[in-house]
């Protein structure tokens, strides 16, 4: 559980500079019901190669195999990458400067990663659903730094806390003769918990069509089966006629021998055994959109999947799609839960957590590395 105000360790607080010239640094902020281990776990879903190199005193049961702990009045420091570092937990205030986060904040952590950016300032059209256009709008992160970043706004959606980034030299003292600091954005994103509902169920229970109907349809009858889509009518007449582009200079008899060709090898393939690798269920909610159920082979599973021993083999995740949150949510954690408990699937959010179906929320160590599947509630969705 979280600390109360009467309660509230006494962080550190935040320097002024931790950068170099070629690193990036960031803020994210959390909220005082979130566990420092929480973190950790959201961590070791995304980087493989997570660890504590100092881990924090808020974690006294830690198992360290590397790594210390803290001293007094020191920061954990948690490494996810070889380039990239989270230090904290900190104050929300810094050392003589305000560091302009959102009311609520409890603690944060201090982002450390190599500034990689694209040359080029993000394009206009295409929509900016995480804000990252508009907080970086002389060019977007790219490589180790994209993926820190994400990462940090998927868990600021997941703990209901928000993301400072490019806040690297706000704060730097300039000193006499030493060239400019670069000064980024500081933009503070704080991404909306409700927006990811969906879902994906991963196991290696493979449910028939047949079956995985009557089990949505419990949940809602007016759940139907999509397995088929339009009969193919083939190309259109005179195609072969025709020329691809205007200007083309194909000569007409090996358009139409190449038509011809392309013709054999469809009639050829339809005639084969059709074999199943995917279907859908759907519901129809009217004005509140649609849920859908979709089935079909998956070769790369979230991180903390990796150690069962079908991993290794073929996962077949089940894919929930609300379009809506208020009565698509419900229904979508229904739906997963009859679906979890028919195929005994572990269920993961569009994010890439682990979430837990069909329990209250229990009590767990912070330090525990596979029981990120009982962190689901109602409070924080998926």
């Amino acid at each position: 559980m979280g600390q109360t105000a009467g309660d509230q360790p006494e962080y550190p607080v935040l320097p002024r500079a931790v950068t170099r010239g070629h690193e990036a640094r960031h803020l994210l902020a959390l909220p005082a019901d979130v566990e420092v281990g929480e973190i950790e776990v959201l961590a070791l879903s995304r980087f493989a190669a997570a660890r504590w190199d100092v881990v924090p005193r808020e974690m006294p049961g830690a198992d360290v195999p590397v790594g210390r702990m803290a001293g007094q009045g020191e920061p954990g420091v948690l490494r996810v990458s070889r380039h990239s570092v989270l230090t904290g937990p900190y104050a929300p205030v810094g050392v003589g400067f305000d560091a302009g986060l959102p009311p609520g904040t409890a603690f944060v952590f201090d982002v450390v990663c190599p500034r990689e950016r694209w040359g080029d300032a993000p394009p206009a059209e295409g929509g900016d659903k995480d804000g990252l256009a508009r907080s970086f709008p002389a060019g977007l992160p790219n490589r180790e730094e994209e993926r820190v970043v994400t990462w940090l706004v998927a868990v600021a959606r997941r703990l209901g806390g928000s993301v400072r980034v490019d806040v690297g030299g706000m704060w730097d003292v300039a000193r006499p003769g030493a060239p400019a600091t670069r000064v980024g954005t500081g933009v503070v994103l704080t991404p909306d918990p409700g927006a990811a509902v969906d879902l994906t169920l991963y196991s290696d229970v493979w449910l028939d069509p047949q079956a995985c109907h009557r089990v949505v349809q419990g949940v809602h009858p007016r759940a139907v089966l999509a397995t088929e889509g339009a009969p193919y009518q083939g190309p259109p007449p005179g195609i072969a006629d025709l020329p691809l582009y205007p200007g083309e200079k194909l000569d007409p008899q090996a358009r139409r021998d190449l038509h011809a060709a392309a013709d054999e090898f469809d009639i050829a393939a339809l005639q084969q055994p059709q074999v199943l690798d995917g279907f859908g269920v759907v519901a129809d909610l009217g004005v509140d959109g649609y849920v859908s159920v979709e089935v079909a082979g998956d070769d790369v599973v979230p991180l903390l999947l990796r150690d069962l021993p079908w991993v290794r083999g073929d996962a077949w995740p089940t894919a929930s799609t609300g379009t809506r949150r208020t009565w698509s949510t419900r229904t979508v954690s229904c739906r997963r839960t009859v679906i979890w408990s028919r195929a005994g699937a572990r269920p993961s959010s569009s994010l890439g957590w682990l979430v837990h179906c069909g329990r209250p929320r229990e009590a767990r160590s912070p330090t525990s590395r596979t029981s990120w599947s009982t962190r689901t509630t109602c409070r924080r969705p998926c």
